[in-house]
């Protein structure tokens, strides 16, 4: 995906949702926009440039994903989350 557009904001309870599998470690279940699933460990939230991203462990590779990308996310514990911009 590009990576110079525009970020658009996530809505507010699904950013918590997320904050929350960060403070768990939780395993989430991602889908990005692009199609891509990934199994990954939540690890952080981290904001740069006015640009928000899920810092992510995937099989002990770090990354992060602008949160604007993923599509849903899922936790036993949280249920399918499917991801919508802020109003």
């Amino acid at each position: 995906m590009l990576t110079n557009e525009a970020y658009k904001p996530i809505n507010c309870d699904d950013y918590d949702n997320l904050e929350l599998a960060c403070q768990n470690h939780w395993m989430l279940t991602l889908e990005l926009k692009n199609g891509e699933k990934l199994n990954v460990k939540a690890k952080d939230m981290v904001s740069r440039k006015n640009v928000e991203y899920l810092a992510i462990d995937q099989a002990g590779e770090q990354r992060e994903l602008r949160l604007d990308h993923i599509a849903s996310f899922s936790h036993p514990k949280l249920g399918t989350v499917v991801v919508s911009e802020s109003d």
